[in-house]
């Protein structure tokens, strides 16, 4: 069990790092002009400039690429620091799952509409952003460091309270929506008329603070124009 813990702490290190990697390696996008200019992940992300030809303009960008990016930066951090703190094992998978959703968007919504490409003047007209292949590979290495850090998480979480009487995690978090079911029957719901009756009472009293609070204003209005002279 400890040997398999520690396979799934390495995998989920591994594969982040891999598609912390993938950001950096040219091909992650390419846009299409009078030539093909092809860009990495960091360099959507973070801009930059592009020669075409004799001229030289600023690149698309994407904050959506960034945002996965730096989400990528933290899972590769919090992996790494899961050798060391216990309570990175939480942080881990929390941060990737979180990244690989956001990039399965990216996939799902036609990756074109997540650049930005008004920094881009009229003589590099684009006419084709094309990054599928690369954003899948990335969603799934980050479905994959996902299950490898839960794995982690749950297996360590076992081998700490065997032989104690501490439940496990997945044992608390099931206790957790046993306790919260019980406790949600135990609630008296109110019927449809005594609904009717304070939404109807909660209405007059509002129509009659606005009407006050509207008087009020008319009269100070009109006192101070008085004072005023206008």
């Amino acid at each position: 069990m400890k040997g398999i813990n520690k396979v799934c702490q390495i995998l989920a290190l591994v594969t982040s790092v891999a598609v912390l990697a993938l950001f950096f390696f040219t091909g992650f996008a390419a846009i299409v002009s009078s030539e093909t200019t092809t860009l990495s992940g960091a360099q959507l992300s973070f801009g930059g400039t592009v020669e075409l030809g004799d001229n030289s303009f600023k690149m698309a960008k994407s904050a959506d690429i960034w945002f996965c990016l730096m989400l990528t930066i933290l899972g590769v951090l919090f992996s790494a620091l899961t050798f060391k703190f216990k309570g990175m094992r939480y942080a881990s998978p929390a941060v990737s799952v979180v990244a690989a959703i956001y990039m399965l968007v990216i996939v799902l919504s036609a990756p074109a509409k997540f650049v930005d490409t008004r920094p881009i003047p009229d003589f590099a007209t684009i006419t084709d952003i094309n990054y599928l292949l690369p954003a899948v590979i990335i969603t799934v290495l980050l479905f994959v460091t996902t299950i490898a850090g839960v794995a982690h998480l749950l297996i360590a979480d076992k081998l700490e309270v065997a032989g104690t009487k501490k439940p496990t995690l997945l044992r608390r978090v099931v206790t957790f929506f046993r306790d919260y079911k019980s406790e949600v029957k135990k609630i008296a719901w109110p019927n449809f008329k005594f609904v009717a009756k304070n939404t109807f009472v909660v209405l007059v009293i509002c129509a009659i603070i606005g009407a006050i609070i509207w008087l009020l204003d008319w009269g100070l209005g009109e006192l101070l124009g008085l004072i005023l002279g206008v």
